[in-house]
């Protein structure tokens, strides 16, 4: 990203652009995210709002919410890793949105890392990623075994599951909580919470649902000094305070819980119906590992976020962006600009499912490990596995930012229940 900016109020990246337009509101209809036909085919609609506005798209993100969605590779690039006229800081927004907003929650702000730039951010980040770095991922692969086994044995004898709320879920909210250290009934709450978070419905009432949760936890924490994430934010040299503890734990929770559950089963979806893949997979020419990087490219858990608002109105791919208005990644539509697509894509991992810049994702090694894991362990124990009904049949969950779906329905010879370690 060039350096050399010019500042003001309509700053203009450097490049060949022609200034056109101006940074106010346009009479143009908005694409609305939030909508079960968007759900049901999102490359659909990206494949049409490129051929309609090209790298930029007028969105509503809930109705009455106008928002900018970048759907550009190389564009998306650009606006992550310049946070001085990109930052994530959502202050001024959201002085002009009701409280009562469905996505305000998700996107307000809050003091953590994901909510803020400059030396506030690098303060937070550093805390987060000491914590993040201190999880010991060999210990990790036998939690997720350990997790695994029972929840496996849970419905191995009956022939059929339901690989979202039997398996993903539940797998990916234990390894959480051992992770930061939570004990089953205070990961029960918080679950809940994030839950109505992610899906903007009860948005309001999940926040202040696992804000109490983590609280208690928090508490624990500062008084038994322990091996675990919160443990590791209480006492870093950072001094973070309750608050700031209670919105980093949250972002935990946040960038694990519903991505990394979705990231599961996604690719369990994409194995089970692509005969290409599966063929492959059978074969052993393709990994596990490669079975996450397709679906991180085509369909990656977090569809679109990395969300910024620009200080000051700015140009971008001869689009006005006005100042303060949301501007959202689209990582699915990024990963699948016909500008990058294209060839065998095997062992590429330059998508943006883990976004780029100041913020990207610090836990990739940590989502990996676990979705890999809890992958392997079914595939071993059931490996006979397949969908039940067509992927056609499959019902994703509306929402803005996410790619889910609401259940992932199997069968399978009925097996006797494994042995537990």
């Amino acid at each position: 990203m060039n350096s050399a900016v010019p500042s003001g109020p309509q700053a203009v990246p450097t490049g060949r652009y022609s200034v056109q337009g101006s940074p106010i509101d346009s009479d143009e209809p908005r694409a609305l995210l939030d909508t079960p036909e968007f759900a049901a085919d999102p490359h659909g609609f990206y494949r049409a709002m490129r051929r309609q506005h090209g790298s930029m798209v007028p969105i509503e993100l809930s109705p009455g919410v106008p928002a900018t969605l970048v759907i550009g590779y190389r564009t998306a690039l650009r606006i992550l890793n310049d946070p001085d006229h990109f930052p994530a800081d959502p202050r001024s927004w959201q002085e002009t949105v009701p409280e009562d907003c469905p996505v305000r929650p998700m996107m307000q702000w809050y003091p953590n890392a994901l909510r803020n730039s400059g030396s506030v951010h690098a303060r937070y980040r550093q805390a987060y990623v000491t914590a993040i770095d201190g999880i010991d991922l060999h210990a990790l692969h036998t939690t997720v075994e350990q997790i695994a086994v029972p929840l496996i044995n849970g419905f191995c004898e009956s022939g059929s599951a339901d690989l979202v709320s039997q398996y993903a879920f539940p797998l990916v909210f234990e390894a959480l909580n051992r992770m930061v250290g939570c004990s089953t009934e205070l990961g029960q709450r918080v679950a809940a919470g994030m839950a109505a978070l992610f899906d903007t419905v009860n948005a309001a009432w999940g926040m202040q649902h696992l804000s109490e949760a983590l609280m208690e936890l928090v508490a624990m924490r500062r008084a038994d000094h322990s091996d675990d994430v919160t443990s590791r934010l209480a006492h870093h040299r950072a001094e973070l305070t309750d608050e700031e503890m209670l919105y980093n734990l949250i972002s935990f929770y946040g960038a694990g819980l519903e991505p990394m559950q979705n990231l599961i089963a996604n690719t369990l979806l994409l194995m089970l119906t692509d005969d290409r893949f599966a063929g492959d997979m059978l074969g052993g020419s393709m990994s596990t590992r490669d079975a996450l990087d397709e679906v991180l490219f085509n369909d990656p858990p977090m569809a679109n976020f990395s969300i910024t608002f620009p200080r000051q109105p700015i140009l971008i791919d001869n689009v006005w962006l006005p100042a303060h208005r949301p501007v959202v990644i689209s990582l699915a539509g990024c990963n699948n600009d016909p500008a990058i697509a294209g060839g065998d894509r095997t062992g590429n991992r330059s998508h943006l499912a883990w976004s780029a810049g100041p913020h990207a994702c610090p836990a990739k090694s940590v989502a990996y490990l676990v979705a890999q894991d809890a992958i392997d362990q079914l595939l071993d124990a059931l490996p006979e596995l397949r969908l039940s009904g067509t992927r056609g049949d499959i019902v994703w969950r509306p929402g803005p930012f996410h790619r889910a779906m609401t259940a992932l329905p199997v069968v399978f010879p009925a097996s006797p229940p494994l042995n537990l370690a």
